[in-house]
């Protein structure tokens, strides 16, 4: 994780990873929006919608911290579920500081748990890693379970900082900011001081339709969905042709998503296309497709294809 990707010379005093975890949607990818003051990470109220691990690149005067997004932790069922939290598990690994995210409309849970035990098991020597718990979502908590409730989230990891936020609001956002920064070590400017995230355009395209179709459809069906730019050209400078390919599990998922007369689809690429013109500052001629893999996300070679790298 620490390669650098834009060599520089000066050492600045806070520069280095914070990786971000917690259970499935306890509001992690919407903090690291509101963080950066840009959307680069896709947000549905679903859970386990951050597949890939993503880079969040904050850089502001003599900071750099890089933020590192990760699936929500929980009990997998397949094995994309077990590459999910592999690559939550093992970015923790290479942290400088751990910034748990928890969701204080609710008391811990065994998922909670289950996080701070990998918090714990990643902290393991001579010099373990800060971490900061941020305690999210405290404007829908009502009055008399903010406190029970933030204790039993501090009593996992006594040592933690912490501090109650609103991620959605932005309410706390800063001075978790600072809780964050402070234990940074002196390092590199790891990235270019423009750059937002890691991820490729063709990735963040193919991010922004699986949100559409996370936002759009209902039930299990969005879990079984997988999204692959096929062409991604710019035909002009004023216009961008791409063509993806949403992948889905069975014949009767592939006829929800499409819709009665396409309607269904027709939806999902007009909102996906909206956002990618915003994104890419040009008009966008979008093409979906719709195309069934039975059971992708048990079959490893095909998560391989898809992106989702299982190491044994």
């Amino acid at each position: 994780m620490h390669d650098s990707a834009s060599p520089d010379s000066r050492l600045l005093p806070h520069s280095g990873f914070v990786v971000v975890c917690g259970k499935p949607n306890v509001g992690k990818s919407t903090l690291m929006n509101r963080i950066l003051g840009e959307k680069i990470a896709i947000v549905s109220p679903k859970p386990q919608t951050t597949r890939l691990r993503q880079l969040g690149i904050y850089t502001h005067e003599d900071v750099q911290a890089i933020f590192v997004d990760t699936p929500g932790i929980h009990q997998p069922r397949n094995d994309l579920g077990e590459f999910m939290v592999q690559v939550a598990a093992t970015a923790m690994q290479d942290a400088d500081v751990i910034l748990f995210v928890v969701d204080m409309t609710t008391p811990p849970d065994a998922e909670d748990q289950r996080v701070a035990a990998l918090i714990g098991e990643a902290r393991r020597g001579s010099k373990p890693v800060p971490v900061v718990i941020a305690l999210n979502k405290l404007d829908r908590v009502p009055a008399e379970h903010v406190l029970p409730h933030s204790e039993a989230y501090r009593a996992l990891i006594p040592d933690a900082e912490w501090t109650a936020i609103s991620a959605a609001k932005g309410n706390g956002v800063e001075t978790l900011l600072k809780q964050v920064i402070t234990p940074l070590p002196e390092g590199p400017l790891y990235y270019p001081e423009d750059q937002l995230s890691d991820l490729s355009l063709r990735e963040i395209v193919a991010e922004i339709v699986r949100e559409k179709v996370l936002l759009h459809i209902e039930h299990e069906i969005p879990h079984a969905v997988a999204v692959d730019v096929e062409e991604f050209v710019e035909r002009s400078p004023t216009l961008t042709y791409v063509r993806v390919v949403i992948y889905v599990e069975r014949d009767s998922h592939k006829g929800i998503l499409i819709g009665k007369g396409g309607e269904m689809l027709k939806k999902i690429g007009a909102s996906a296309r909206a956002d990618m013109e915003t994104l890419l500052g040009t008009k966008v001629y979008l093409e979906p497709w719709v195309k069934v893999l039975k059971n992708w996300r048990k079959d490893e070679a095909m998560l391989r294809r898809l992106g989702y790298r299982l190491k044994k």
